[in-house]
């Protein structure tokens, strides 16, 4: 059962909301789509995993997809799949990678090697261990059940070919393709056949699981050393991205395409809310959106139903459409 499904990750939203407002020639723009590839390949690899993950029983497995918690003052543990049963947990590590990986347990590295090219990649085995330890502290602070805790390095490319030396037992323990999860995943059954967790447990943990959550956000222009004049501001246009439409008569009108829209200024206010703030002014607005009128800006604002404060000339939204 999916306690919590797995939705496009707040770090692909900014890079590809970054992208629509820079100038096609700005020097940034090449770095920004590298990163934006790198997650939406791991996205995908993430993705790819669920259709085997549906041959689980839907009454014994909770199931928590992008599970961010905080453990300690200022240490979270980001992990790409949780999954909860009566008689353990087990953490999936997802890794998107084509080629041919080694794992090299010497030096605590991965090595990927395509087209004649070797390229290092961070530890997966040392990273699973620091969440599988994190969980079982975080457990422990919440006076949950002790419980054994299993992890999974699962490669999501099909074609990757897996190494590594011969002594290091552990990694054919722990590394496997996706196609294999649901076999590993019957081989821990047969591993641990008492229940530890009652269903009431196992419920409360959930709810605790979802209510501790807390998404990674970001200022995404410092990551770039960017500054907020160098981002493109006004509508643009749902088909062509042409900035910026222009307002006539209650409909934005793309001078390009054409194309006419009535409700153009969501995607805009869901960029200033990723790109900038997530509240915003009246004043604010109309500057975003190339308006004159503040009772426009107003009447576009009340009309998204955003929580607010302040008086009616001094108000603040907040822009939870993002």
């Amino acid at each position: 059962m999916i306690k919590k499904e797995r939705k496009i990750p707040l770090t692909i939203k900014k890079y590809e909301a970054l992208l629509r407002r820079l100038p096609k020639n700005h020097p940034k723009r090449e770095q920004i789509e590298e990163e934006l590839a790198k997650s939406l390949a791991g996205y995908q690899g993430e993705k790819a995993i669920d259709y085997y993950l549906d041959f689980l029983p839907q009454d014994r497995y909770y199931i928590f997809h992008d599970l961010r918690l905080k453990v300690g003052d200022k240490k979270y543990t980001q992990i790409d799949t949780c999954i909860l049963t009566s008689r353990f947990l087990l953490i999936l590590e997802v890794k998107n990678i084509s080629g041919t990986l080694f794992f090299d347990q010497s030096f605590h590295q991965l090595i990927r090697t395509k087209d004649e090219k070797e390229e290092g990649f961070p530890d997966p085995v040392l990273q699973v261990k620091r969440q599988q330890h994190f969980v079982t502290k975080w457990l422990q602070n919440n006076r949950f059940p002790s419980i054994p805790i299993e992890t999974f390095i699962v490669i999501s490319h099909p074609s990757s070919i897996i190494k590594t030396a011969p002594r290091h037992k552990e990694i054919y323990e722990k590394v496997l393709h996706s196609a294999y999860l649901p076999q590993k995943i019957e081989q821990l059954e047969k591993c641990y056949q008492k229940d530890i967790l009652t269903l009431k447990e196992m419920k409360k943990i959930s709810r605790h699981f979802i209510k501790k959550h807390t998404p990674l956000d970001f200022d995404v222009l410092s990551q770039f050393e960017l500054s907020k004049s160098e981002i493109l501001s006004g509508v643009h246009c749902p088909t062509c991205f042409t900035l910026p439409l222009v307002r006539k008569r209650g409909t934005w009108l793309c001078q390009k395409c054409p194309s006419s829209y009535k409700d153009a200024h969501v995607q805009t206010l869901h960029d200033y809310a990723l790109l900038i703030s997530p509240t915003i002014t009246n004043r604010e607005c109309r500057d975003f959106l190339h308006l004159s009128s503040p009772s426009i800006a107003s009447k576009l604002l009340v009309s998204l139903s955003l929580k607010h404060w302040g008086t009616y000339k001094n108000r603040t939204y907040i822009l939870t459409i993002r």
